[in-house]
Order: C-alpha cells, then sequence, then structure tokens
C-alpha cells in the first residue's frame, strides 16, 4: 500500500503516537510501526483498521502490529496484535493514513514557464506550477499550490492553502481556505442562461460569481456555473464529486456531499447536510431542507422536506419507493 513511486512516507511512529493521531486508545507498548495496509495484508510492523462488521473474519486471521477498532470489536483483535480502541474506526484511519502519507509541502515559487499578469498578487510561500496562468487582479494566497497549466481568471481569489489542480480553471470566483479544486474543474463560466425570442435565442449576462467556502472540495472535471443576479454558493466544508454540474445561482449550505454526475439546476438551494446520490438530478427553483438524503439516479421535481430520504424519479419517500417494488415483484409472478 502506497507504492514508492508515487507516495512519500514518513515514520516510523512509536504506538502512542499513532494512538494518540488516532485519537484512541491502546496498551502501553513499545512497538514501532512503520506503515499502514489491509487487514488482509498488514505485517507485523503496520497498522490496519476495521470500520464494516461484514469483514470481521478477516480481522481474526489478520497479522498487523496494529488494528484500529470500535471497542466492542476489541476482543477479537488476535492475540500478539494491538487494538487501537475508538469509536470512530474510519476517522482514526484517515488521521492514521495521513501521518504515514502526508500532503507533500508546497515549494513556493512560481515556474519559469507560468504566466503571471502585471497587477496580479501572488504570495511569496505559494507554488505556481508549469504553464499555468494568474491574470490581471488575480489573488493567489500563502500556502496556495497552483497546477500545471491551471488558469485563474481575473480578479479571483484565492484563499490560503487552496490546491488547484492541473488544467483547472476558475473565473469570476473568491475561494475561502483550504479549498482543493481538483484538475480538470470548470469555476465561474457562465450559466445556462438565455431568453428565447422569435428571432432565435438571446444570450443573458451572467453578472454573479462562485463563493466556494472554506474547505470545499471539488471533483475532477466538476464544473460550477456563476450566477445570473446574485451568486453561485456552495457552503464550508462541502464535498463535490467528479463530474457534477452545478448551475447558475444554486446555493449549497454546510457539508453536503454530491455524488458523481449529479446535476443540479439554476437557483435550487440545497440546506446544510445534505446528501446526494450518484447521478440525481434536481429541477430549478427548489429548496432541499437540512440533512435530507437524494437517492442514486432520483429525479427531483418538487422541494424534499428536512430529514426526508427519497428514490425514484419522480422522487418518493425511500420506503413507498421498495413498497412498490415489492408490488411489482409480486404481480410479475402472479402474486398480486
Amino acid at each position: 500500500m502506497g507504492n514508492a513511486r508515487f507516495f512519500r512516507r514518513s515514520g516510523p511512529y512509536s504506538l502512542a503516537v499513532v494512538a494518540s493521531t488516532a485519537r484512541g486508545v491502546a496498551d502501553e507498548l513499545e512497538l514501532p510501526l512503520e506503515g499502514v495496509a489491509p487487514l488482509q495484508t498488514a505485517g507485523s510492523n503496520e497498522v490496519s483498521f476495521l470500520d464494516n462488521r461484514r469483514y470481521a473474519s478477516a480481522l481474526d486471521q489478520t497479522s498487523a502490529g496494529a488494528v484500529i477498532v470500535h471497542p466492542d470489536m476489541a476482543a477479537r483483535v488476535p492475540a500478539g496484535t494491538v487494538a487501537i480502541r475508538t469509536t470512530e474506526p474510519y476517522a482514526a484511519w484517515a488521521r492514521v493514513a495521513a501521518l504515514f502519507y502526508p500532503v507533500p509541502p508546497v515549494s513556493p515559487g512560481i515556474h519559469p514557464s507560468a504566466i503571471v499578469a502585471e497587477g496580479a498578487r501572488v504570495d511569496p510561500s505559494a507554488e505556481v506550477g508549469p504553464l499555468s496562468v494568474i491574470e490581471a487582479g488575480a489573488e493567489i494566497g500563502p500556502g496556495c499550490r497552483i497546477g500545471p497549466c491551471a488558469v485563474i481568471g481575473s480578479g479571483v481569489i484565492v484563499g490560503r492553502d487552496c490546491r488547484i489542480g492541473a488544467h483547472a480553471s476558475l473565473s469570476h470566483a473568491l475561494l475561502g481556505a483550504r479549498v482543493y479544486v481538483y484538475p480538470g474543474a470548470r469555476i465561474g463560466q457562465e450559466g445556462f442562461g438565455f431568453a428565447s425570442t422569435v428571432e432565435g435565442f438571446l444570450s443573458v449576462p451572467q453578472l454573479g460569481r462562485v463563493i466556494l467556502e472554506d474547505d470545499v472540495e471539488v471533483g475532477a472535471n466538476t464544473t460550477i456555473d456563476r450566477g445570473s443576479l446574485r451568486d453561485t454558493v456552495i457552503g464550508a466544508g462541502s464535498r463535490l464529486d467528479n463530474l457534477v454540474q452545478i448551475g447558475h445561482n444554486v446555493i449549497l449550505g454546510r457539508c453536503c456531499v454530491i455524488v458523481a454526475q449529479v446535476g443540479i439546476s439554476g437557483s435550487t438551494i440545497l440546506e446544510d447536510f445534505v446528501r446526494v446520490g450518484g447521478q440525481a438530478g434536481m429541477a430549478g427553483h427548489l429548496r432541499i431542507g437540512q440533512g435530507a438524503e437524494i437517492g442514486a439516479q432520483a429525479g427531483i421535481i418538487s422541494d424534499v422536506d428536512p430529514g426526508a430520504k427519497v428514490l425514484g424519479s419522480p422522487a418518493q419517500p425511500k420506503r413507498d419507493f421498495f413498497r412498490q417494488i415489492a408490488t411489482l415483484k409480486k404481480m410479475a409472478k402472479g402474486e398480486g
């Protein structure tokens, strides 16, 4: 795990350091740990974890030096393996994996092939990669990394410790701190706005911006249109997967999760902590209530209440959807 060709490993670390990083509890033993690995292949100097209990049989047979587990599973950890006990094993695993494989540090400086316009402001601690373009009036904050061939448009502000992936483009956008825009993403282009006339289509000027608040992640090849008359906003901590389309004037609240190939039409509002499954589609001018869960491939054509769980197209409550599926199966078998 973590092939040396692509990933630089740090360590080794003591068991005490690993347990502290995991925010877990372990017996006080002298045990140096050199890396992380799956339960099935981990050796006596490596850390593994169990989160999904369907893989408990792999825990029974592991040779790992230490395993991150829920306290309820600690008794199943084999002799010779140390249990690092925590109520959140997967979050603990994320912290420990990042300990051994930290994000490579920024290399401050501007590559000779990059184009930085007069009037652009690049903090001396930022890294600007080869063939990237920083247009006039753009601002790049401390600790940022701008990937190869990325384009940062005029007036764009990129907050501190952001990462902009290769070939990404940003225009008409303001980014908070620790925003990660993955390769190929398109942020701030014109939205799909036009008027129909007897002479054809007439484009409507898109005069808003895109606001990406702190700790937002935007997946590869995702597109976020700028607003027409108000801003498109992605709330703090939200995560967008690859190949997501966000229309103009859309507002996402805090910590929303949008899975791949979702399309959200213009002026729809998602309140805090909404989760949207892959390939779901939403009509425009809707409100999706706080904590709602939208199933994969759902078609949303009306507002969704806070906390609701919906599936299907058109979307309906999850329980009703599965009840209908069961009825159809019975009818197909001649039981209805």
